[in-house]
């Protein structure tokens, strides 16, 4: 990878984090010397933009105390590497959802202040595929709200990524149990979503697994909120999340990796833990309020399936959707998906513990 595109793609990832945030984390976890360049970028990018988030704070307070939310937002859960991007990206093609992008979730803090240029200047600079599964991107694609979130607070499931040994413990601390600075920071970054990407909009789209585990804290704020589920076989979902892993720690973590075996057990267990914790809370959510979606159905009959939500939500937007939505399908088929395979030992130990599960 070129210097300037892995720049770039850091920056993309996990730059311009606030000063506070990064703090916190150091001193929540031990970062390795070895790895002080991407300390060292992350530190100065969100330095570089403070001053101007204090002043889009003081700029913009009352028109996000004033924002009033859809409490019927559509909400995309499921394990990561369960289609949940994929769907995001068709949803979002609806003329009138309002979601995540790219432009607000590199960095929330200063994107409506900047909003005239960031998109201009991503254009130019950023790279046109996912540096984790080589997915075409690009600065006005949606994004997942949690990157944005790791911005804002520590309490998110991007630590772990971070600093990646201790990835188990950041997602149990801040994925199956929630803090009030997440739940404040959360609905900020909602406010911000909606005056970031709202304007003439009607349905706002959350695309967030950790979410899966975390049905309490969206109903308690939006109860009418429609979720839809995306699942996958484990092993293939467990085996995709292990490379990602791998190469997003290789991209902005602040640790060694841990070696492929180690991976594969935490992802496995992470993965058991989520989906238990989803089961707990799904009781919670009326039966009009819940579509499952299997990931082979998305991938064979991707139009089907999200007609299929318009119809399941009575959505009545689709007239207008379908087209767009289509047009992004073919886009798709142009795609070739990077080849999931890990290594031979940690691919034996992936066997055994679904095998024992």
């Amino acid at each position: 990878m070129a210097r300037a595109e892995l720049l770039v793609d850091r920056l993309v990832a996990t730059g311009f984090i606030r000063p506070s945030v990064l703090w916190r984390g150091l001193q929540r976890c031990r970062p390795s010397f070895s790895h002080w360049g991407v300390g060292l970028l992350i530190g100065l990018s969100g330095l570089l933009v403070e001053p101007l988030a204090w002043l889009q704070s003081l700029l913009y307070a009352q028109r996000l105390r004033r924002v009033q939310l859809p409490d019927d937002p559509i909400v995309i859960i499921g394990h990561w590497r369960s289609g949940t991007t994929y769907l995001h990206q068709l949803l979002a093609c609806d003329p009138v959802v309002a979601t995540a992008r790219n432009t607000l979730t590199m960095a929330p803090q200063v994107a409506l202040l900047l909003q005239p240029w960031i998109a201009p200047l991503m254009k130019v600079w950023m790279t046109r595929v996912r540096p984790i599964d080589a997915v075409p991107w690009g600065p006005d694609d949606p994004q997942e709200d949690e990157l944005g979130l790791a911005r804002l607070t520590f309490d998110t499931n991007m630590g772990g990524m971070a600093f990646p040994r201790d990835y188990l413990a950041n997602f149990r601390r801040h994925v199956l149990e929630t803090s009030t600075a997440y739940e404040r920071q959360w609905l900020t970054f909602c406010r911000l979503t909606w005056l970031h990407d709202g304007a003439g909009k009607s349905h706002w789209l959350i695309k967030n697994s950790v979410h899966t585990a975390r049905v309490r804290l969206v109903l308690k704020h939006f109860p009418r909120a429609r979720f839809v589920l995306l699942r996958r076989s484990p092993v293939d979902s467990i085996r995709s999340l292990v490379q990602v892993k791998q190469r997003l720690g290789a991209l902005v973590g602040l640790q060694p990796l841990p070696d492929p075996p180690t991976q594969v057990e935490e992802t496995a267990t992470a993965h058991r833990e989520l989906l238990e914790a989803f089961e707990a809370s799904r009781h919670l959510i009326p039966a009009q309020q819940l579509l499952e979606l299997d990931y082979d159905d998305l991938i064979s009959q991707p139009l089907q399936a999200v007609e299929g939500i318009y119809t399941h939500f009575d959505l009545t937007s689709w007239p207008v959707a379908e087209a767009p939505i289509k047009a992004r399908i073919d886009r798709a088929r142009s795609y070739t998906a990077d080849p999931v395979q890990l290594p031979p030992l940690a691919e034996r130990r992936l066997q055994e513990l679904v095998k024992a599960s």
